[in-house]
C-alpha cells in the first residue's frame, strides 16, 4: 500500500514538473516586443554668437504655417527614394521618425534664420495685421512656403544625400488684396554621410540651413 503512495506522489511530482516546463518554454517563446523607432530633430542648433550686424533692423515680416505639399499628410515618418529603381516611390524607414511633422521642422528653422534682423510674426495673429507707421502704414509683408520635397535620395546603393525643395512666396496685403511680391523655388542637396535613415537625417536637416539661409537673403532683397 505504501509502495502504491511512494508512486502516485513521484507520478504527482512529475506532471507538475512537466507543466511548470511548459509554462517556462510558453514564455521564452512569446515574440520580444517590438523596438521603438528611434525619434529625430534638427539638433539643437549652434551656439548663436555675438551680433556683429550693426545694420538696422529688418521690418517685421509675417509667416504663415509651411504646407507639405509634396508629403503625406500628417506623417512623421522619414522618407527615401530610391533613384536607380524607382525614384518616384516615396519609401518609410521602419524604425526611424521625425519628432514632429517634416513642415513643422522646416518652419522652426526658418523662423530661427529670419528671425536674426528682423521680427517674425504669425500670419493669422493681431499683430500681423497692424499696419507699422515705420513704413508708412503698410501691413508686414507674408510669407508663404510649401514643401514640396523633403527626403533621403539615393543615387546608388552607396551614394545618397538629403533632398529639399520648397516654394515660397511672398505677398502684400493693400486695400484691394493681395499683391504678389516674389515667388521662388529653393532647392538644396546635402550629400549624406552613411546610407542609413541618421545619415539621411543629418543631411536633411544641412540642406534646410542651406535653403533657409538663401530664402533669408531673397526674402531682403524681395522686400526692398
Amino acid at each position: 500500500m505504501g509502495t502504491m503512495k511512494n508512486i502516485a506522489k513521484r507520478s504527482y511530482a512529475a506532471g507538475v514538473s512537466g507543466i511548470f516546463c511548459l509554462i517556462l518554454a510558453g514564455c521564452s517563446a512569446l515574440p520580444a516586443p517590438p523596438a521603438r523607432p528611434a525619434l529625430y530633430d534638427f539638433g539643437p542648433g549652434a551656439v548663436a554668437p555675438a551680433p556683429t550686424d550693426r545694420r538696422a533692423p529688418l521690418p517685421p515680416l509675417a509667416l504663415a504655417d509651411v504646407e507639405a505639399t509634396g508629403l503625406p499628410e500628417g506623417s512623421n515618418a522619414v522618407l527615401y527614394r530610391l533613384a536607380y529603381a524607382d525614384g518616384q516611390q516615396l519609401r518609410p524607414y521602419s524604425q526611424a521618425r521625425w519628432s514632429q511633422p517634416p513642415a513643422q521642422l522646416v518652419q522652426q528653422r526658418l523662423r530661427e534664420q529670419l528671425g536674426q534682423r528682423r521680427a517674425i510674426l504669425k500670419a493669422d495673429d493681431g499683430a500681423a495685421q497692424a499696419r507699422d507707421p515705420a513704413q508708412g502704414g503698410k501691413l508686414p509683408l507674408v510669407l508663404r512656403v510649401e514643401l514640396e520635397e523633403f527626403s533621403h535620395l539615393f543615387a546608388r546603393p552607396t551614394e545618397s544625400s538629403g533632398v529639399v525643395r520648397l516654394r515660397a512666396t511672398v505677398v502684400e496685403l493693400t486695400p484691394a488684396g493681395e499683391s504678389l511680391r516674389g515667388q521662388r523655388v529653393f532647392i538644396a542637396q546635402q550629400p549624406a554621410r552613411s546610407a542609413d535613415a541618421a545619415g539621411g537625417v543629418a543631411a536633411l536637416a544641412e540642406a534646410s540651413g542651406r535653403v533657409a539661409q538663401e530664402l533669408a537673403e531673397w526674402v531682403e532683397q524681395v522686400g526692398r
